[in-house]
């Protein structure tokens, strides 16, 4: 994420003075909220699993999850890039192309 869209979403709540209410119980419990109001929107879409007709509440809830874990990030001290580098790498350990390469299993299941 570029820097200015994280400026932008911590001046967003330093404008309102939330930081003292975000701590990492409550933010971890509002991405998991949040991370269920997107699932919601795939409730009961039987073989549409796409649901390309709700793409504007797809992008709604994802933006909500976004920030809250930016909002994590910033309370935690946490670099986001510097995070989801050493989750890839580490996922690039775990899930060798060769290995992983169009494969659903789990990184302890790979031959």
């Amino acid at each position: 994420m570029r820097q200015e869209t994280i400026d932008q979403v911590l001046k967003f709540r330093d404008d309102r003075n939330w930081k003292q209410f975000h701590n990492p119980k409550d933010l971890a419990i509002s991405i998991s909220l949040e991370a269920a109001e997107l699932l919601e929107v795939f409730q009961w879409s039987a073989d549409d699993v796409v649901c390309a007709d709700k793409s504007e509440e797809i992008k709604e809830e994802l933006a909500d999850v976004i920030i809250y874990c930016t909002l994590m990030a910033d309370t935690c001290g946490f670099d986001v890039d510097e995070i989801v580098r050493g989750k890839l790498k580490s996922n690039n350990e775990k899930y060798p192309v060769e290995k992983a390469f169009g494969s659903k299993e789990k990184y302890t299941e790979l031959g």
